[in-house]
């Protein structure tokens, strides 16, 4: 019996039987865009389908030439190319799956000079002005649509999903930010509805037994978005027009209030859904931050949703239904929501694909086919990159043996997992280590291999994944007992105390204030989370249009400076869709940001800099006017960087043994998980 017997009840929708109550959302890989491609995306959707997927949803094809995401945008307007369309439906049919594909017109989000909208404005997160749309235009794009629905039928699609969150066109024509027409698309709440409306009308009227789902706004969480009431008139509307399933969306893609980070709690927006299943009478499905089958099976348990519609979790993990349906999710690799792999190489125009699992979108050309060979494998380190070595390895039928210095595995990741907001990074631990004794890697973990032990042992290969140390500035007074390293801080062994100076202002640096600054428990609730960020309430006094009110950050607990020797602005190389968020963060805890320092000592009255004089802006030339700077803390913290630790290379070099080098002891520079268990399921791969 399951343990998640709602999640595995079967629904029908339509026609249409689904075999569980879990969806595999829309997620825009790159692979779309190109129909050569088509054969990599049918092998990415039927490797979920085989992992127990149900009805999947495509990524994003524009009705038409102007709504494309990009020049070369994935686009369904003409049979020709339905046609390809029959290499992604056929493989999930095979696979014995169900597909959706998603009618997505970009807007004002457009990566193109052809932008259209509701109104003639421009998007923050485009280059491109968008032109109004006529009369004339808009109807005939409501014939796209219903065009893009009949040509998905043909092309054997189980259903579509008009997407109509999220920011772009239908959501544009919905929000006073974005609609100013007076004509009969715009004005009044009723008339900006008209248009989503018609679309779903001319859907039902040209493909009578075709499915559809709508995505909904449910909070665009911008100003000039929609209110709560007519969000719910628009959802009434839309069921009589012959919607059959609401998917939901949270927050439009220029909102600042993070929506699916790993900041953000779990299924944090369930709220919302359980407010608009009470207004319509078709299943309603639960989206944004839902990773465990514990968490979605609650949701269907407490009345909130009828599905659950996850993305992101089935790139972590191809075989997440499966393992939820049989009780084993402590071998689910859940999704960390880290973006780095997925939408931040999508916003940059890349392949998506996971920092857990980098097989995602390379699943025809990464490959770990069973060996004909065991060999003995040896792997010096159990961070990142030394636990996907190992698992990847021994999952090929190789003999692992995992070598670890300190008394527990993870390395930069154990660290990680203790930083307020990056809870989740505790789960990929859970897999990996659950994935280990699986599979009956040998795991040493405190000892300190040497390179002549290795030698000795024979080892077929060594896979040298011994990670950094944290690099040590050239600054007087380093010895000064208020100097702590960043590890010995968030690992406990050190306090700081209430005046603290960061010196580094990378990625750790910047998890370090994250960590200095948080007064609460590790894990911040919902509802405070909604505080902090300026989450309104859907009704009641504190209700706003849009969604927004003002922010209630917690105060922070220290008085904390974050110090970087580069003039450039703090976190510049920080993600794509996640360096706003921890800047932001930064700024509502009244962190103090100085740029273009140069470090003169520490004692006890503090750290000792000189800074860019005045409103000098040439902050990096040796002669620009400069004036010293005394920072009175109790603590200094380096984050400055890290060195490989390479100690072992040179001896196993000369011994003649094969050897690779990956992670952080191959590259120290920005510790970047991604990278390291990518090259460690690599480097498996291809022993």
């Amino acid at each position: 019996m399951t343990e998640h017997p709602r999640l595995s009840a079967p629904l029908s929708i339509g026609r249409l039987k689904l075999p569980h109550r879990i969806l595999m959302g829309s997620m825009h890989t790159g692979m779309e865009d190109d129909p050569e491609q088509f054969p990599e995306l049918a092998a990415y959707f039927a490797e979920r389908a085989r992992g127990g997927a149900g009805l999947m949803i495509t990524g994003g094809f524009s009705p038409n030439g102007e709504g494309r995401l990009t020049p070369g945008g994935g686009q369904l307007s003409d049979p020709a190319q339905a046609a390809h369309h029959r290499i992604l439906t056929d493989a999930v049919h095979e696979a014995g799956g169900l597909l959706a594909l998603q009618i997505l017109h970009a807007g004002r989000y457009a990566y193109h000079p052809k932008a259209v909208s509701a109104s003639a404005t421009q998007s923050p997160i485009s280059p491109f002005p968008a032109r109004e749309l006529t009369d004339e235009q808009v109807r005939a794009a409501i014939q796209d649509f219903a065009r893009c629905a009949v040509l998905a039928q043909e092309a054997g699609y189980d259903a579509v999903e008009i997407m109509g969150s999220e920011g772009y066109l239908l959501n544009q024509f919905l929000a006073q930010r974005t609609n100013q027409r007076d004509d009969e698309w715009g004005g009044n709440a009723q008339r900006r509805r008209r248009f989503p409306v018609e679309v779903v009308r001319a859907v039902r009227a040209a493909a009578p037994g075709l499915p559809i789902i709508y995505r909904i706004s449910l909070m665009d969480l911008v100003d000039g978005g929609q209110a709560w009431e007519d969000v719910v008139a628009l959802a009434h509307e839309l069921e009589d027009a012959g919607v059959d399933v609401f998917n939901t969306g949270i927050g439009w893609h220029e909102a600042r209030v993070p929506t699916i980070v790993t900041s953000v709690p779990r299924a944090a927006f369930t709220e919302a859904t359980a407010a608009l299943k009470a207004e319509v009478s078709v299943p309603v499905a639960a989206s944004n931050r839902i990773s465990m089958p514990q968490d979605a099976e609650a949701i269907l348990a407490e009345g909130q949703a009828d599905l659950v519609s996850m993305a992101r979790p089935f790139l972590a993990d191809t075989a997440w239904v499966r393992k939820a349906l049989e009780g084993r999710e402590d071998r689910i690799n859940t999704c960390i929501a880290c973006n780095q792999a997925c939408l931040d190489h999508t916003f940059s125009q890349k392949r998506a694909s996971c920092l857990v699992n980098p097989r995602a979108g390379r699943e025809t050309t990464l490959v770990l086919e069973p060996t004909r060979t065991a060999q003995r494998v040896a792997v010096i380190g159990a961070g990142p990159a030394g636990l996907s070595t190992a698992v990847a390895a021994a999952e090929r039928g190789h003999r692992v043996e995992l070598f670890e210095a300190q008394d527990h595995l993870g390395g930069q990741f154990a660290l990680a997992q203790r930083i307020p907001g990056k809870e989740e990074f505790a789960q990929t631990l859970r897999y990996f280590t659950q994935r280990l004794d699986d599979l009956g890697v040998e795991v040493r973990t405190g000892h300190r291999v040497s390179a002549q032990e290795l030698i000795d042992a024979g080892w077929d290969h060594v896979i040298l994944a011994t990670g950094v140390e944290p690099r040590v500035p050239e600054i007087e007074g380093l010895e000064h007992p208020s100097v702590i390293t960043y590890p010995d801080l968030v690992s406990g062994r050190r306090q700081a105390g209430e005046r603290v100076a960061v010196i580094g202002a990378g990625g750790i640096g910047v998890d370090v204030c994250e960590f200095l600054t948080h007064g609460g428990p590790q894990t911040t609730p919902v509802e405070d989370w909604q505080k902090e960020w300026g989450v309104a309430p859907l009704s009641g006094p504190d209700a706003q249009i849009g969604g927004l009110r003002k922010p209630e950050p917690e105060p922070s607990p220290r008085q904390v400076h974050l110090v970087q020797r580069r003039a450039s602005s703090i976190g510049k190389d920080l993600g794509v869709t996640t360096g706003w968020v921890h800047r932001a963060a930064l700024r509502a805890r009244g962190v103090h940001q100085i740029t273009g320092a140069q470090y003169v000592r520490i004692d006890d009255d503090g750290l000792h800099l000189t800074v860019p004089a005045g409103e000098s802006s040439d902050t990096e030339a040796t002669d620009a006017p400069r004036e010293p700077l005394v920072l009175p803390v109790d603590s200094v913290i380096l984050c400055a960087g890290q060195v490989s630790q390479r100690e072992l290379v040179e001896p196993l070099e000369h011994s003649g043994i094969s050897l690779h080098i990956i992670g952080g002891a191959d590259v120290a520079a920005e510790l970047d998980a991604k990278r390291a268990i990518k090259q460690g399921v690599e480097v498996a791969a291809a022993l």
